[in-house]
């Protein structure tokens, strides 16, 4: 096997390779644009990684490799105009750089390129890999809808919130690590422990990009801080504040998280003095932890060498310890 760094080389050199350079450009530029915007490309590399974990070579999965980075970067696109977020990995959003309908229309487009690259493979594995990836976008539409809907809720409870991560975020890095292993024909035991185990890591990923919206470093984080809080969304911060604080402040809380602001600076910083202050905190950061052991607790149920239990525990620490 490979470091991570390697992987994402591989996929980055595979990536530029690919003829998505095509007309009408009006269509194919801003797909060319988000691909090209970087990231950690986490969830292709946790293709390649699971291929390899399963004696696969890795160029074997770069197909599908592709398909999840394009999958993910199409929901991108589309989660950034349902928040009408500025920026995503510190440059312009699609929308707002082009328009709303040729984000929505690429979008599209970049749906149906996702599944394209499963043609590559032979019947039976396109077979599995489509059924899982159907599943797995419907899950993550479902995820996004709730979170649409917990903005508008003051009862949102804390399963109800792990449930909408889980479907909006941990399902296609399970996905991705699935992928893997259907490439590499591996057992369907094997295949699902690996996706539980990127399932688990997926909801510690969710719960620390949570934590980062609030508490990142604007330089370094990409994305707008603060965004959850300006957005009312009741994430998990959120939620474990109400549930620590007095009835007053969870009151008052809750009537911060439903002005809509023209300046929002005093609102997030509040909502951070009460996240703090509560510990809310703290218990998000815990249970990003306790997230991160679940899915080492599954990489001893696979029957894998050591050797591969490490670097996807690597994988998992780095995740967990990350700034950006």
């Amino acid at each position: 096997m490979h470091d991570i760094s390697q992987y994402q080389d591989f996929f980055i050199t595979y990536l530029e390779k690919q003829s998505i350079n095509r007309e009408p450009k009006n269509l194919y530029d801003p797909i060319v644009y988000i691909l090209g915007l970087g990231g950690k490309r986490m969830r292709p590399v946790l293709t390649l990684m699971a291929s390899e974990v399963f004696d696969t070579d890795y160029k074997v999965a770069l197909p599908a490799a592709m398909a999840v980075e394009v999958f993910h970067n199409f929901s991108l696109v589309h989660d950034d105009i349902m928040d009408d977020a500025p920026l995503r990995r510190g440059q312009e959003t699609v929308h707002e750089k082009w328009d709303l309908n040729t984000g929505i229309l690429s979008g599209d487009a970049m749906l149906i390129l996702a599944y394209q690259y499963f043609e590559q493979y032979d019947p039976i594995v396109f077979r599995d890999l489509a059924k899982l990836f159907s599943k797995t976008a419907l899950e993550v539409c479902e995820g996004q809808q709730w979170d649409v809907d917990f903005e508008k809720r003051n009862d949102v409870t804390i399963p109800e919130y792990l449930k909408m991560i889980e479907y909006k975020t941990a399902v296609l890095v399970a996905a991705a690590m699935k992928m893997g292993a259907i490439v590499a024909k591996t057992s369907e035991k094997e295949g699902d422990l690996i996706y539980d185990f990127g399932l688990n890591l997926g909801l510690a990923f969710q719960l620390q990009d949570d934590y980062l919206d609030a508490f990142g470093d604007p330089e370094t984080f990409g994305k707008q801080v603060g965004g959850d809080i300006i957005e009312n969304k009741k994430t998990y911060l959120y939620l474990k504040a109400r549930e620590f604080s007095s009835a007053e402040k969870a009151t008052e809380l809750e009537q911060l998280f439903s002005l809509q602001l023209e300046d929002n600076t005093n609102k997030i910083a509040t909502a951070k003095t009460i996240f703090n202050d509560s510990g809310a905190s703290k218990a998000t950061q815990e249970a990003i932890e306790m997230y991160t052991f679940r899915a080492f607790e599954t990489l001893e149920k696979m029957d894998i060498n050591a050797e591969k239990k490490d670097i996807l525990r690597t994988f998992g620490e780095n995740l967990m310890g990350r700034k950006v």
